[in-house]
């Protein structure tokens, strides 16, 4: 028997089990109208455990593990389509239809906007890219920006979540978990750390640097060439306006090269960070919900149950639905031991109805569920 003929062997076993899916689906879809009659839940993980255990003792030996998963996703996808039947609506649906339909069709130009840090800081220039005439007012920490938006003095925040170079910002993805807020832009602003002293200085001098943690981590090797000491303060803004104002002749800033000139400084290296490709992804908050045109990203934060195959359920929910997953975050939740919130970024249109639908099968599957917006991404 050559190759072509193995091939059509194959195709038509393909073909008794494409039929044999139908029925098998068209059984599950009874299966869901009966447990809506007599309101019996759609997860009936003993069911499934018991046909696990059945169909993993009629394969040959080597292959247990593969019929398990075969069927793990059978599962999935008859439990998704019994949802469907039984939940043809949602709440969070209608939330997000009414919020494409109530937002305003251009973006805001002026308005107040929360940001950590002062003038010169990366949170600022992010805002001005966001924001073609913003009313900025900083705020000390990360969790100033959040309240002022809780609290309504601000209708906008701005807040770093990510970098290409140090990775994400935790203290922001912890905040998250405790403030109420929708995003509902980000933006990728380009990470050029200069380094800067006052005139006179030369870089042989410098003995000491001032700057933010992550600018220091993002330019580790340019650091350890110099063989300098470093303090850490709370934002590279704050680091020049340190080192304008020191009588000291050996001390240097990695900032922004906007901070030269704000703060009276010469540049005495640029690009000072390690990658050329350092680029720092920010967010903008509101409190009450808005979906602009051209939304293609949305975010979500959950909580699954803490035993094997939870986030593979989850997972699996967005494979089904040809749905990409661009980022998944993991930060441990305080006072609760082993529990973890899962922060998702997905790459797809607001307006397709299969994100609405993998949302709604989410939001009823796991613990606890927050829908953080839709929004596009000014690059």
């Amino acid at each position: 028997m050559d190759l072509q003929d193995l091939r059509q062997r194959i195709d038509e076993i393909d073909n008794d089990l494409v039929r044999l899916f139908q029925q098998r689906m068209d059984t599950s879809a009874e299966i869901a109208r009966y447990k809506r009659q007599h309101n019996i839940p759609v997860h009936d993980p003993a069911r499934e455990r018991e046909k696990l255990y059945d169909v993993s003792h009629k394969v040959e030996e080597g292959r247990e593990t593969y019929v398990s998963a075969l069927y793990s996703l059978l599962f999935e996808l008859s439990r998704a389509d019994q949802e469907r039947i039984l939940n043809a609506g949602s709440a969070l649906g209608d939330k997000i239809r009414g919020a494409l339909r109530d937002t305003e069709w251009i973006f805001p130009e002026r308005t107040v906007v929360a940001c950590q840090g002062m003038e010169g800081a990366y949170s600022q220039l992010a805002a001005e890219k966001l924001f073609r005439l913003p009313n900025i007012l900083y705020f000390n920490t990360f969790e100033g920006v959040f309240g002022a938006v809780d609290s309504g003095l601000c209708p906008y925040g701005v807040l770093p979540l990510e970098n290409s170079t140090a990775g994400s910002i935790n203290q922001v993805y912890d905040l998250m978990m405790r403030y109420p807020f929708s995003i509902v832009r980000s933006a990728r602003l380009k990470i050029d750390h200069c380094l800067l002293a006052k005139e006179g200085v030369e870089l042989s001098s410098v003995k000491e640097i001032f700057s933010h943690e992550q600018a220091i981590v993002q330019s580790a090797n340019f650091i350890k060439k110099l063989g300098c000491k470093v303090t850490v303060c709370e934002n590279t803004a704050m680091a020049a306006q340190m080192v304008a104002d020191s009588p000291r002749g050996d001390v240097a800033a990695l900032s922004s090269r906007n901070c030269a000139s704000l703060y009276g400084l010469r540049r005495l290296a640029d690009s000072a960070q390690d990658q050329g490709n350092n680029y720092t992804r920010f967010i903008c908050i509101s409190k009450s919900l808005a979906i602009y045109p051209g939304a293609d990203k949305t975010s979500i934060m959950m909580t699954v149950p803490h035993k094997p195959g939870s986030l593979y359920h989850v997972l699996s929910r967005f494979y089904i639905h040809g749905i990409n997953l661009i980022k998944l975050e993991s930060r441990p939740i305080p006072n609760r031991d082993f529990d973890f919130m899962f922060y998702f970024d997905i790459e797809t249109p607001v307006y397709s109805p299969k994100l609405i639908e993998v949302l709604r099968e989410l939001n009823d599957q796991c613990d606890e569920f927050h829908y953080l917006g839709s929004y596009s991404e000014v690059v």
